[in-house]
This record gives C-alpha cells, sequence and structure tokens, in this order.
C-alpha cells in the first residue's frame, strides 16, 4: 500500500523495479490534450448535433465543467502522496482494497475494450488508401507497432502521444480557422446556405428539439471525454508532477472550450445543423466545402492519427495498472517485472495479446456492429464508475486525513460540495442510459463484468491468507 506521507520530488525515481520519472511537462500538457480529444469529436459529432442541434454545445460544456472537478480531485489526491502511482492506488488506500481491485481491473477492461475498437477503426482508415489489402494483416502490423514503441520507453511513448496530440490540435484549428473565414466572408455553399452565426439559433431556437433532444446528446457525448483521466495515469513516470499535473488539468476548461465548443460552434454557423449527417463527419464536410482536393484523405489521416493516439495511450495505461494491482498482489507477479528501460513489459505484452483475440472475435461473431456498440458503450459506462470512484476516493480523503488537505497547495475548489454534484450528475447519465434500448442492453450486462470482479477478488483474497 501507498505510504502517508508526502513524497519527495527533488529526483527521477531510479531505484530497481520502479517506474522511471521520464515524462516531461511537455509530454504531460500533449498527453493531457490528446486525453481530452477523443475520436468521438472527429467522428460523432455529426450524430450528437443531429440528435440535440445547437444545445449539443451546452452538453458539451457541463460534461466538461463536472470532469473539471473530477480531474481536480485526481490532482489534489495524487499530489498529496508522490507513492501513488494511479487512482487505483489511492482508491485501495482510501476507500479499502477491493476498491483498488475493482478500479484497477475495471480500468484495465476499459481500455482493452477501446483499444480493440481504435485498431478496428485504424484498419478501416487505412483500408481507405489499400482497399485491396488484408485487414487482418493492418491489424496485427498495427498491434505488433503498437508494442514495441511502447517497449522501447515511456519517453517513446511520451514523444509518440505528443506528435499524435499535436496533429489533432492543427486539425482543430484549421477547421475553426476555415470556418471563422468562410462566416466572416458569408460564403455561400453549393446548397445555397449562408455562413452566418445566426444559422445556430435561427432554425428553431438554441433547443429545437426541447429537453429529450437535449438530453439524449449526453449519452452519445460523454464517451467523448473517455480518456480524459489518462494524465492520471503517467503521474508516477511524470518529471516534476507538482508542477505539471495542476498546469494540465487547469487547462482542461479552455481546452474544452477551445477544441469541442468553438469547433461546434464554428461547424453550425458554416452549414446549418439541420443539414449536418448523423453519419458523417462535419469536419470531413467543413473542408470539402472549401474545394480542398484532398480533403477526405486528409481528415482520414486526422481521424486515422485520433485513433492510434487512444490505442497508443490505451497499451501504456493498461500496462501501468497491471504494474499498480500486480504491486498490491492483485495481479500475477511477473506484470511488476519492469524491462532494463523501466518499462512493464510483460504487462504490455499481456494487454497486447488480449487485444489481438479481440480483433479475431470481431472477425468471426456475426452482427459485429452491434455487438461491438454494446461492447464500447459498456466500456463507456465502465468509465464514469472510474470517475465517480475517484470522487468517493476524494471525499474518503477529506475524511481521513483532513491534515493532507490542509497542508495541500492544490485543493479541489468547493470540494465536498461538488464532489456530491458529479455524483449526482454520474446518476443522473446512468437513468437516461436506460431511455435508448442499444445503452439500456449495454447497461444491463455491466453488472457481469462486477460479478466476475467479486469472484475474482474474493479467489485472490483467498490466496493472499494461504501466503
Amino acid at each position: 500500500m501507498a505510504d502517508n506521507h508526502q513524497a519527495t520530488t527533488s529526483h527521477p525515481v531510479a531505484e530497481k523495479n520502479q517506474l522511471r520519472r521520464s515524462l516531461s511537462n511537455r509530454h504531460i500538457q500533449l498527453i493531457a490534450i490528446g486525453g481530452a480529444i477523443g475520436t468521438g469529436l472527429f467522428m460523432g459529432s455529426g450524430k450528437t448535433i443531429s440528435l440535440a442541434g445547437p444545445s449539443i454545445i451546452f452538453v458539451y460544456m457541463i460534461i466538461g465543467f463536472m470532469l473539471f472537478f473530477v480531474m481536480r480531485a485526481m490532482g489534489e489526491l495524487l499530489l498529496s502522496n508522490l507513492n501513488y502511482k494511479s487512482f487505483s492506488d489511492f482508491s485501495a488506500d482510501l476507500i479499502g482494497p477491493w476498491a483498488g481491485f475493482f478500479v484497477g481491473w475495471t480500468y484495465w477492461f476499459c481500455w482493452v475494450i477501446t483499444g480493440i475498437a481504435d485498431i478496428v477503426a485504424i484498419t478501416a482508415y487505412v483500408s481507405y488508401w489499400a482497399p485491396n489489402f488484408p485487414e487482418w494483416v493492418t491489424s496485427f502490423i498495427c498491434v505488433l507497432t503498437l508494442l514495441t514503441l511502447n517497449l522501447v520507453s515511456v519517453k517513446l511513448f511520451g514523444e509518440m502521444e505528443f506528435w499524435f496530440s499535436m496533429i489533432k490540435i492543427v486539425a482543430i484549428v484549421s477547421l475553426i480557422v476555415i470556418g471563422g473565414t468562410l462566416i466572416g466572408m458569408s460564403f455561400t455553399s453549393p446548397s445555397g446556405h449562408t455562413a452566418a452565426l445566426e444559422n445556430i439559433w435561427n432554425d428553431g431556437g438554441m433547443f429545437p428539439k426541447g429537453l429529450s433532444g437535449f438530453f439524449a446528446g449526453f449519452q452519445i457525448a460523454i464517451f467523448a471525454f473517455v480518456g480524459i483521466e489518462l494524465v492520471g495515469t503517467a503521474a508516477a513516470e511524470t518529471r516534476d508532477p507538482e508542477k505539471s499535473l495542476p498546469k494540465a488539468i487547469n487547462a482542461i476548461p479552455f481546452r474544452i472550450i477551445t477544441f469541442y465548443v468553438l469547433s461546434l460552434i464554428v461547424i453550425m454557423a458554416v452549414t446549418p445543423w439541420r443539414t449536418i449527417l448523423a453519419d458523417k463527419s462535419p469536419f470531413v464536410e467543413m473542408f470539402v466545402l472549401i474545394s480542398l482536393p484532398a480533403a477526405a484523405s486528409i481528415v482520414n489521416f486526422v481521424v486515422l492519427t485520433a485513433a492510434a493516439s487512444s490505442a497508443n495511450s490505451g497499451v501504456f495505461s493498461t500496462s501501468r495498472m497491471l504494474f499498480g494491482l500486480s504491486k498490491e498482489g492483485d495481479a500475477p507477479k511477473q506484470f511488476s517485472q519492469l524491462s532494463r528501460k523501466a518499462v512493464p513489459a510483460t504487462g504490455l505484452i499481456f494487454t497486447c495479446l488480449c487485444l489481438s483475440c479481440g480483433i479475431i472475435l470481431i472477425y468471426f461473431i456475426p452482427d459485429v456492429m452491434h455487438v461491438f456498440t454494446l461492447v464500447t458503450t459498456v466500456s463507456a459506462i465502465l468509465f464514469m464508475f472510474i470517475w465517480s470512484m475517484i470522487i468517493c476516493s476524494y471525499l474518503a480523503f477529506r475524511k481521513k486525513r483532513p491534515h493532507l488537505h490542509q497542508a495541500s497547495r492544490y485543493k479541489m475548489p468547493a470540494g465536498i460540495v461538488m464532489s456530491w454534484v458529479c455524483l449526482a450528475f454520474f446518476a443522473c447519465m446512468i437513468i437516461l442510459l436506460t431511455l435508448q434500448p442499444d445503452t439500456r442492453q449495454a447497461l444491463l450486462a455491466t453488472p457481469l463484468w462486477f460479478v466476475a470482479l467479486f469472484i475474482g477478488y474474493k479467489v485472490v483474497q483467498r490466496r493472499k491468507q494461504k501466503a
């Protein structure tokens, strides 16, 4: 269990079988941005706009507002004891061993499922340029590349994530600049629509589909924020966490306003929201509007790197979570062994093998898209469980360690009140998931995971008692 005292940060950890603090402030800032910009923004924004209309702007702002406080709670906890490697550690320490076990394995499962989704997406994007290339070969190369990049060193992971995130940022900033220029020029599209800010509210106001449409937007939009907590799993390998973590977390509201809100405003101002197709990326349509010949290829490349970024982050975070679980005796001890480059190689290989098994299943299960939608929705529900456990850990921290809260230089604003507000918000999200048939099926399937975890936890506890 992590110690209760404040650890020092004057030098990188270089002890044997310990993770090294190799990630710089530059890496952490871009990992935080990459986590905040999910693939869902590029591919899912068309569907969210068609469901909620202009009110989707408020949906993203509300979700971002709530998750900012979750990240502030996580930041205060991680900095209260630098021996915490991730939120699995502080959950075990503050709530109990069962919480660490449930959080760690749930987070691992979430990212394996998300990683499978990302690899299938990457395969589809690559087939756009090479339609005759065998898809299973693309998937295999993708998994092998992710494994190789992560095995080399944590610094290489940081560099890859830096450039993946930079591509996403350039794409979104380009969209905002191009869209802003079209609005300024009062550009008229071939379909006869003139770009203007009035397009946002002129067709039925800000809530054209009423409260039902507004609430429906939450179900999909919350999935776009999966990965925002990634900065927490990188904390143990951050060179100067007391400086880097607060900086990364504090910038979350600015990033959400810039990357989500501004881009959606520009999209709906240039193209009236009723004309935006649910099954097409509004980003592609924006570049097509300006008659850019390579529009589809450019956006295909951007979405491919977004999926690669997500898969890369998933492989990184799951191996670190297995490392932490193994240290606590909640996973096989092999997962706590590090390579000469201080990388949890066994955990990386195990995760990549699981990703490979998932790919095989996807190609052989009939009606794969229905199964896949169900499984990824389960993953998103479980991410809400992770975020809720971060908040519950914070409430336990405030009760058990008030002296550490008083000494903290990075306190969560309105800590107790906002913790309960966030938990109430996640409870409302669960209720909203019962309204649609596909999300309701996923919600009903989720308890099976917790039953499996409960059995696993009991088995592990018996082994520990015998030892």
